[in-house]
């Protein structure tokens, strides 16, 4: 389906990728009552992980934002998967937790997870500004930036 939330990404030049398959025994997404709660997303492209490494000590923070604009694409994929195909069920993303693998005196979780905030804003208009938390964590699966999980509430 082609819709508004359809115009922006192409009129922003974002072709959503696939939804990413699960790594482990659990499943995409879940729909309950009117939400879809994403599992945890990390940064694949093309089917290949990236932005390995930690924040800190071997990725910046443009290169951690980086990441997290990869992982919001997937995110978005999987709440497209959820509604259908139809992006313009999505009445507000609820919620985002950002978690950013870094080393112990990093402090910059919030600008570093802004590039997945920054991006549902821009794709959802007013309906993509979230709640959210942005922590550090000591690793991530497979070395990886970040990951997020997310929650929306669909019309």
């Amino acid at each position: 389906m082609s819709g508004e939330v359809e115009a922006r990404l192409r009129a922003a030049g974002i072709e959503l990728p696939d939804a990413p398959a699960p790594a482990a025994n659990y499943v995409p997404y879940v729909i309950s009552g009117n939400q879809v709660f994403v599992s945890g997303q990390v940064p694949w492209a093309g089917g290949e992980r990236g932005h390995i490494g930690r924040l800190g000590e071997d990725l910046s923070v443009e290169q951690g934002q980086a990441a997290a604009k990869v992982v919001a694409l997937n995110i978005i994929a999987q709440v497209k998967a959820a509604c259908g195909g139809d992006l313009d069920r999505v009445a507000r993303c609820v919620k985002l937790g950002g978690f950013v693998n870094c080393t112990p005196d990093f402090k910059e979780h919030p600008q570093v997870i802004n590039g997945a905030s920054d991006l549902m804003v821009e794709v959802f208009g007013d309906a993509g500004r979230h709640a959210r938390f942005a922590v550090g964590a000591a690793a991530l699966p497979f070395n990886v930036a970040v990951e997020i999980d997310a929650v929306f509430e669909l019309n």
